[in-house]
């Protein structure tokens, strides 16, 4: 058995895991990346964030060309090749995940596809298709992501039940989906199949649609669904799934009663659990919560001292950017640098159509911490652009501090949202008031003036809009 000596190991190679593998090469240490996979990039790059914003971006291909017809162009119905949508997303995942293994040879990080578990803090037995070694290293990051879960009362031996993973492999188009669970992954993966054809039916047991977001902007999103998913059942619970030969049927519980669907598929999309298991973790101090994540302070470092973790092993928000930037606090860490991971502002963006992402304090978390703040909404009704794309569907919403006019969230529902919120996350984070994002000209016609239109409307009336004073 060989035995290598490293300054960092990093278990994971996704988002979070790569970039600290890289960063801490940067800083001139001696750095080992470990997985379990042939391909570098994780969870996000294989089987999440990067296939599936390729299905979502076919998805609104299909769907903008049958809203062309009301702008008098029309074309035929589409026909749906799967295999070259597999193919040409299997292409992405290709490219991309080439291009990181490329930058992990340029820095000279040693890649291992291995299995890694603690012998103690600072040894690491692999196994993998080449056999087992042992590493030894100062430092370990943990970067081992997470995984969807299904509940016990859901778990059929079918291949017709889906998670969110083998449900991007589109085995097939159902004539009638199940959606279990109404967040982002079941929404986002209803899209797609909506627009490739399926009747989707989502389930969802809360009062609304993603519960985590601002209420104001799920609202025109749920609109849309309403209209191109066959049913949103809220305050539904899905209490078993049994197999037949005619489909799937799933006993639905409600607030009028039980009843029984038959479907030809069935996706659970419920939420996901942190990978703690099988890395031997019982010879270190590391500390895993109630809720099954490792425990961190804001150096990311783990109850053992030469151990730090990051990303969705350390819990909420599980978002790739968010692994990414603790991923370089982690190395800056190591390195000996002063770092901490201290956001004011992480965003968060749902590719669903429209799209939604916001950034820092929402308006129902200022309510409930009694903070006293104003809050202003400009309507994509009002936005030119908006409007000569057909989809002024939209809403732009600021949360300041009352008193100050300090922008402590930005909020948008509505095409190319995710691409919005980068201003919002900067203001957050610079500490600008109102008065700065309304000052700053933005250009015309695009949806960016929201942003400035709905600063505005803090001190007095946006140009687009008018608001009775009292």
């Amino acid at each position: 058995m060989a035995e290598s000596r490293y300054d960092v190991a990093v278990i994971g190679a996704g988002p979070g895991g790569y970039a600290a593998a890289f960063h801490a090469a940067d800083l001139g240490l001696r750095t080992a990346l470990i997985d379990r996979e042939p391909q570098l990039g994780g969870v996000c790059l294989l089987r999440g964030c990067i296939p599936s914003k390729a299905l979502l971006h076919a998805a609104k291909l299909i769907t903008d060309a049958a809203e062309a017809e009301s702008w008098g162009i029309r074309f035929e119905q589409p026909k749906i090749d799967l295999e070259t949508l597999r193919e040409r997303t299997r292409s992405i995942i290709g490219k991309l995940t080439k291009g990181v293994r490329t930058l992990a040879d340029s820095r000279k990080v040693d890649v291992f596809q291995a299995s890694a578990a603690f012998t103690n803090p600072t040894s690491l037995t692999l196994s993998g298709p080449k056999g087992t070694t042992t590493l030894s290293c100062s430092h370990v990051i943990l970067a081992t992501g997470s995984r969807p879960t299904v509940p016990d009362s859901l778990k059929l031996d079918d291949p017709r039940v889906m998670d969110s993973t083998s449900a991007l492999d589109l085995p097939d188009v159902p004539a009638r989906l199940l959606v279990v669970g109404g967040g982002y992954i079941g929404l986002e993966l209803g899209t797609v199949y909506e627009a490739l054809g399926s009747e989707v039916t989502v389930v969802e047991m809360l009062p609304r649609l993603l519960s985590g977001a601002d209420s104001d902007l799920v609202r025109p999103l749920q609109q849309r669904l309403q209209r191109r998913f066959k049913s949103i059942m809220l305050r539904m619970k899905v209490d078993k799934l049994e197999s037949r030969q005619d489909g799937i049927a799933a006993t639905l519980t409600g607030p009028e009663g039980t009843n029984t669907e038959v479907f030809d598929r069935v996706l659970v999309a419920v939420g996901r659990k942190a990978n703690t298991e099988h890395l031997g973790l019982e010879h270190t101090n590391v500390a895993i919560s109630a809720k099954g994540f490792v425990q961190v302070d804001r150096q990311l470092r783990t109850a053992e001292p030469p151990i730090l973790a990051i990303g969705d092993v350390i819990g909420e928000p599980m978002l790739a950017h968010k692994a990414t930037h603790e991923g370089l606090v982690a190395a800056r860490v190591i390195a000996g640098k002063e770092a901490t991971f201290d956001p004011a502002a992480i965003p968060a963006v749902i590719f669903t159509d429209p799209e939604i992402a916001w950034c820092g304090l929402t308006e129902e978390a200022a309510k409930a911490a009694g903070q006293a703040v104003r809050v202003t909404r400009f309507p994509w009704a009002a936005s030119g652009r908006a409007t000569t794309m057909g989809r002024n569907d939209g809403l732009t919403k600021l949360v300041c501090d009352a008193e100050s006019g300090r922008i402590l969230g930005v909020g948008l529902c509505g095409v190319g949202a995710g691409e919005l919120i980068a201003e919002g996350v900067l203001a957050v984070e610079m500490g600008a008031v109102a008065e700065d994002l309304a000052a700053s000209i933005h250009p015309h016609p695009t949806l960016s003036e929201t942003v400035m239109e709905a600063a505005e409307l803090f001190n007095g009336q946006a140009t687009h809009i008018y608001t009775s004073k009292r």
